[in-house]
Order: structure tokens, then C-alpha cells, then sequence
């Protein structure tokens, strides 16, 4: 049995209320997903002009770290090229090192020969074990804190794949971008990458539901208010094939090579840095809700809605006030986790 989906994204924008009577939206398509801009309170030229510097420089930064692009930094690095990196690069490089460290190796950016082999989106059944113990273990990511160094190159064994920070790292320049142009009030959106700058134009924060795992697209078990933030999402429901009763997800364990079994459906990070939020979701994931709670309390700097297979939706506490919960209606149990 085989079952196959590929959703655009695992955050929902609820969008209530009245729309403003100006406001500009774009959608383009970019880093394997879908896009939008909502840019509140700004004309169709003036809105244009922001949504088409917004598409080129998610554009560039994928030419950079795209892992299917041939001329892309990544894949040069990964057919055994020598580079001197363009800043960018180098900086994400020493970022996703920096986050390999903090996470205790749950989030790595070096599973490109892993996911090579899995290619879950195509998969009809799941490698064999010897194919996988083949790849392991992932080379340390320490690897990567000299990329800014010039002619550097990735040793025999080492493959890139930066699917699991590239958004995130597109989100924080997309905001960059946004606010030196004035912006303060827009919502961008890359597949599960929720960027809420400012608030509504009338004061009210951006609303973004969390993705009820087994529900459809759509569904929710509630609703963040949030502003001035990112929330970035992770789950076994995004991109998965199903084997013998068996689901296979896109997320890999970089300790097993394997798609991780954990006890964990979805996962909403929040977080002023999308680099880290985008990280984050992933590594939490992996390290199933226990792990998950005990990274929390150890490096602080983000809050998480964790939902869980036997139908418990974890709440951290610094979301207590901006979470309203509706799982309820789905069989769903709310639990506020403190840092105690």
C-alpha cells in the first residue's frame, strides 16, 4: 500500500474579519513550495515593487543552496568542488554547525546522501538496512564552521542538504528586507514558514491555526496569535509514502539514517529567528516529546506546540496567553508544559 502526500505547507492562516480595503498579495512558487506575501495597506505599484524584490532574493538565495540546481553553491560543494563561498552561504554553513551542536546532532544539514537514498516524495518501499548503515554515521557538522575560508570543500563522504534551514534562513532576509523598506505589517508565507511582521494594520496580531495532523487541510486544533515573529512547522503528514501499515516521513534521524519514530505527530516552533525556528522543528521532532521539553528548558529562545500520537496537544508556557486552543472538539487534551 502506498500513499503519497505532498501538502504546501502545515501552517493555516486564519484569516478573520473583514480584509482591509487595500492590500496587496503575491503568490509565486520557490524552494520547493509554495509562497505568498500579504502586504496590508499598500497599492498595487507600490505593492508590486515589494513582492517582486521579495521573489528575487528568495530566488538568489535559492540559486545559492538549492540541492537540485547544478550551479548552486550546495551542489557544487557536493560534487567535490573547492569554492570560496559567497557570504551567505558561509554564514548559513557555520549556522546549521552551530545548531547540529545545540540540537545534540537531531537537526544536521549534512543528510544529502540519506535523503538521495530515501527520496521519500518518489518512494514506493524503503531501502534496504545494508544501503542505509552504508551512509552512517553523518559526518560532524563541525565540519562546516570553516566554510567561510576560502577554497573550501566538503571531505569524501560529506553531502549537503539544507532543506531543513534554507526557508528559515530565506524567512530572516525576506524580514530584513521588508523592514528596511519600510514595512510594518506583512505576512509572508513559505510552505510551513509563517513570518508575521508587526501586527494587522489595525493592531490586532496575526492569526496562524496549527495543523490538526490527522484532519484535512484546513483543519486545525487552534489558533496562534502571534506578532513580530515567526512560526515555522514540522510533521509527518507533509511528504510521506506508506508501506505495510507503515508511514515513512521525510524527517530522517541522522542517528538511525531512517525516517524518525517518535512519538510526535507535528510541530509548531516560535521564534523571533526563523533560522533557528526552522532547525528547531525538524531536531524536535526527531527527539520525540520528551527530548523535545528537555531541549526547550536547556536553550530557551523559543516556545512549541508539540502534538502528540495519543492526543496530547504540549503547550509551552510562554504561549499560554496567545494560543486558543480548539482541539477539544477532536478528541484532543490540552497540557501547559512549565520549565520546571
Amino acid at each position: 500500500m502506498r500513499r503519497m502526500c505532498v501538502l504546501a505547507g502545515c501552517l493555516l492562516l486564519l484569516l478573520a474579519g473583514c480584509a482591509p480595503q487595500t492590500e496587496y498579495t503575491h503568490t509565486f512558487f520557490a524552494m520547493d513550495t509554495v509562497c505568498s506575501l500579504r502586504l496590508p495597506q499598500k497599492g498595487e505599484q507600490e505593492g508590486e515593487e515589494l513582492a517582486q524584490a521579495v521573489q528575487q532574493l528568495v530566488a538568489q538565495l535559492e540559486g545559492l543552496w538549492s540541492k537540485t540546481l547544478p550551479d548552486s553553491e550546495v551542489s557544487r560543494l557536493n560534487a567535490g568542488e573547492s569554492l570560496t563561498l559567497e557570504g551567505r552561504t558561509a554564514e548559513l554553513l557555520a549556522r546549521s554547525a552551530e545548531l547540529c551542536t545545540q540540537t545534540g546532532g537531531a537537526f544536521s544539514p549534512l543528510l544529502g546522501r540519506l535523503t538521495a537514498l530515501w527520496d521519500v516524495q518518489n518512494a514506493v518501499r524503503p531501502p534496504q538496512q545494508e544501503q542505509i548503515e552504508a551512509l552512517l554515521p553523518v559526518p560532524d557538522a563541525d565540519l562546516l564552521q570553516n566554510a567561510a575560508q576560502p577554497g573550501f570543500s566538503l571531505p569524501e563522504g560529506a553531502c549537503l542538504d539544507l532543506g531543513g534551514i534554507a526557508k528559515g534562513a530565506a524567512g530572516d532576509a525576506v524580514a530584513q528586507l521588508l523592514r528596511a523598506e519600510g514595512v510594518q505589517s506583512a505576512l509572508v508565507v513559505m510552505g510551513g514558514q509563517v513570518g508575521c511582521l508587526g501586527t494587522k494594520p489595525d493592531g490586532r496580531p496575526w492569526q496562524v491555526a496549527v495543523r490538526d495532523p490527522d484532519g484535512e487541510q484546513g483543519e486545525s486544533l487552534g489558533t496562534l496569535l502571534l506578532q513580530d515573529t515567526f512560526a515555522v512547522s514540522s510533521g509527518d503528514y507533509e511528504r510521506y509514502f506508506e508501506q505495510d501499515g507503515v508511514r515513512y516521513s521525510h524527517i530522517l534521524d541522522p542517528q538511525t539514517g531512517s525516517p524518525a519514530q517518535t512519538d510526535l505527530r507535528g510541530v509548531t516552533v516560535v521564534c523571533e529567528d526563523a533560522t533557528k525556528a526552522d532547525a528547531l522543528s525538524t531536531a524536535l521532532f526527531v527527539l520525540g516529546s520528551e527530548g523535545a521539553l528537555e531541549l526547550w528548558r536547556s536553550l530557551g529562545g523559543f516556545e512549541a506546540v508539540l502534538v502528540t500520537a495519543d492526543g496530547r496537544l504540549l503547550l509551552t508556557e510562554g504561549l499560554e496567553e496567545t494560543f486558543v486552543f480548539s482541539g477539544q472538539e477532536r478528541g484532543i487534551v490540552l497540557e501547559t508544559v512549565d520549565q520546571g
